[in-house]
């Protein structure tokens, strides 16, 4: 191989972390949570609790 193919691959490399992170922002707020009937979701404790009422 090539200094020029090592470099070029090498760059590839480097950046492939941060373009793996950039796809993945915002998926989090993105998914729905299903609760089972008589229960709602608790974004602070992250976990279904019943409802109140």
């Amino acid at each position: 191989m090539s200094k020029t193919s090592i470099a070029l691959i090498s760059l590839i490399l480097a950046g492939a972390p941060a373009i793996a992170a950039a796809s993945c922002m915002g998926h989090d707020t993105e998914q729905a949570m299903s609760c089972a009937t008589g229960t709602i979701w608790d974004a602070e404790s992250q976990r279904c609790v019943p409802t109140t009422g």
